[in-house]
């Protein structure tokens, strides 16, 4: 071989050598793309996957927070609906009140109720509830199926606004009385006196029925037939309520009351002998009567020893006083005492008398009728109903005449000086101390309403 051919062969051994370099270090840089290549394509796709997995669980707990929204809001609209205590979802329910004469049988057969089930009705509620004395005027509800004939699945009367009467009329025709949470709320009230005392607690916003539990309290230490344009009061008292809705008053606490230019305090206490009034020193505020026989009204005639008589065209000793009143007002006795006299006479008209003791004796004049159980020799209690206002008798319009005898001889009823109830007694005194000194403390921080206050209040009224 000569040389040329061995230079030959060693360029091609050494073009071998560099191709199969050149081979491997390509196979190298592939290898390492390859490598690279699936690295990345490993994160993105631990990437991708991550985001997906997170969008998954979002979409889950959105779907879930959802579905939790979705049953709050089914749970909302599926809530039942009750009346007294019963379930009226899809039943028809009807409110009406009592007519005059209408009884339990006229009212369940509109509802297809037999006359079998109804007098099972009654016997069954003879516990409970006299279904004779429902009452014309009063609430009562019907809640019935919803067919064609409306039959009734229960009623529920309410005789008063603290209780009512539920009637079921299924198979059980069970009868139940319900009584109310009855809340005692204290209210504050302060005012002065342009017209009269009644007119002034009304425009405060308060009931008729706290005007006559004020009078009561002061009855025999102010007369409010005779007051003062620019006499101020303060209460303390407590109102009723029922369901939010107020339906009385509750004890009257304490009293600041300003007339002609004095001042009067009343504190509530009770020493065991039930509701009395007391003024700063311990003294009592009632007497042994009450000084008025009827709720608070309008005296229409005085005791006189000689009066023009609207019926008799002459003029006459007036030995009572009138108290102009509604036809139905109820009467009340002044005093404990026995009836002697309950009957009907051509001048007295329906008329009750009453022995108190030895000494003081009553008499109330041309009643619309007398109370039931009103009879002589029957015993009656201070405050009691024996009557109610009429015309009966010789009497030109509604009102009573309430008489007053001390001793057998007739004297003025709202003159007449009676002997207090019992002081405070020595083992009270400092409880009592302590109560007064609390309440006048809150009644001298009540502000008078001011003069912008009432030309506000006349405005939005």
């Amino acid at each position: 071989m000569d040389l040329r051919q061995k230079t030959t062969k060693r360029e091609k051994d050494s073009l071998t050598i560099k191709s199969h370099k050149g081979m491997k270090m390509k196979k190298g840089f592939l290898v390492g793309l390859i490598l690279v290549l699936t690295l990345v394509a490993a994160a993105v796709g631990y990437y991708v996957v991550g985001k997906f997995h997170t969008k998954m669980e979002d979409a889950a707990l959105k779907a879930e927070a959802e579905n939790a929204l979705e049953d709050s809001v089914v749970a909302e609209v599926y809530v039942p609906t009750m009346l007294f205590g019963m379930v009226v979802d899809s039943m028809l329910v009807v409110e009406d009140h009592i007519k005059r004469n209408q009884n339990l049988s006229e009212i369940l057969n509109a509802y297809n109720v037999s006359n079998l089930k109804i007098h099972q009705l009654a016997i069954n509620s003879k516990q409970v509830f006299d279904v004779r004395k429902i009452v014309a005027n009063k609430k009562y509800t019907m809640i019935c199926y919803p067919d064609s004939l409306r039959t009734a699945r229960a009623m529920i009367y309410e005789p008063g606004p603290t209780e009512y009467i539920i009637f079921n009329l299924d198979d059980s025709l069970k009868v139940e009385k319900i009584e109310k949470e009855v809340t005692t709320v204290e209210r504050e009230l302060a005012g002065t006196i342009e017209l009269s005392l009644a007119v002034a607690i009304k425009d405060l916003g308060a009931s008729a029925q706290l005007t006559d539990e004020f009078v009561d309290v002061f009855a025999w230490q102010i007369d409010f037939f005779r007051l003062q344009k620019g006499d101020k009061f303060k209460l303390i008292y407590e109102e009723l309520q029922v369901e939010g809705e107020t339906i009385g008053i509750g004890r009257i606490k304490a009293i600041y009351f300003e007339h002609f230019g004095n001042d009067y305090y009343a504190y509530y206490f009770d020493q065991g002998n039930g509701i009395d009034y007391f003024d700063e020193e311990g003294n009592s505020l009632r007497k042994a009567f009450l000084k008025y026989p009827l709720d608070f009204t309008r005296i229409s005639s005085r005791y006189s020893g000689n009066r023009f008589h609207p019926v008799q065209k002459r003029w006459k000793a007036h030995r009572g006083t009138d108290f102009a009143a509604p036809r139905g007002t109820p009467i009340r006795s002044v005093g404990d005492g026995i009836v002697v006299n309950a009957q009907y006479s051509k001048f007295n008209g329906n008329y009750v008398k009453i022995k108190h003791n030895t000494t003081y004796s009553t008499q109330y004049l041309h009643m619309s009728k007398i109370a039931s159980g009103i009879r002589p020799g029957a015993k009656v209690k201070q405050g009691q109903t024996i009557g109610f206002v009429g015309s009966t008798g010789l009497a030109r319009g509604n009102h009573l005449c309430y008489r007053f005898w001390k001793n057998g001889v007739q004297v003025d009823a709202l003159k007449i000086s009676l002997p207090p109830s019992e002081p405070i007694h020595k083992e009270n005194l400092t409880s009592f101390g302590e109560v007064r000194d609390m309440l006048k403390q809150q009644l001298d921080s009540i502000k008078f309403p001011s003069l912008l206050t009432k030309v506000s209040a006349g405005i939005n009224s």
